[in-house]
């Protein structure tokens, strides 16, 4: 398996765009995982992130709460899965308030262990690596605000494929009955 770096590349999300993985920083991030990959989720879309605060992306001619791009693939009947580590920050939640759709459109579990970073597109894409699901870490804000993060992007089904389970393994509660940290964990007895 070929590991390549071509920033033209990853805006070709969807076709053969790439030689399986393809590491990727900083704003590309954002380009690639937010603009790009999220927007074509037809069936589902996993998020796992250690913190979520405001993400803001652009829509037409203005920017609008991330909430809002989950708001309308929920509308489309995309399932929606949020897995984080902490509630999120003010911001967030004033901006959820706004879309009602997500409320039955998304589904969430807090758990405080939760420090991996990955988004998982229709079983067909991922992202795995340090940004968190906030403005700063997706490579949203400008070059001299955002953070300093890495990652790859995948088509390869294998490698999908662990992402995945990972991600389902916390989201069926296989880690909870031995979990030393239940007393911060909010979701806890949903998941036992």
């Amino acid at each position: 398996m070929a590991i390549g770096f071509d920033p033209a590349v990853t805006s070709r999300i969807g076709t053969d765009y790439m030689n399986d993985i393809t590491f990727i920083t900083d704003r590309q991030i954002y380009e690639s995982v937010i603009l790009d990959a999220v927007p074509r989720a037809k069936r589902f879309l996993w998020i796992a992130t250690a913190d979520l605060k405001d993400l803001y992306v652009k829509k037409g001619r203005k920017m609008v709460p991330f909430l809002e791009l989950l708001s309308d693939l929920a509308g489309a009947g995309v399932s929606i899965r949020l897995l984080h580590a902490k509630e999120p920050g003010p911001a967030f939640m004033k901006d959820f308030d706004r879309y009602p759709q997500l409320l039955d459109g998304m589904e969430r579990i807090c758990c405080p262990r939760v420090h991996f970073k990955s988004v998982v597109v229709d079983a067909t894409f991922a992202y795995s690596g340090s940004a968190n699901l906030t403005g700063a870490g997706m490579g949203a804000r400008s070059a001299n605000r955002r953070n300093f993060e890495s990652g790859f992007i995948t088509s390869d089904e294998a490698l999908i494929s662990q992402i995945m389970e990972q991600f389902d393994a916390l989201w069926m509660g296989q880690h909870c009955v031995t979990c030393g940290r239940k007393e911060f964990c909010t979701d806890c007895q949903e998941l036992l």
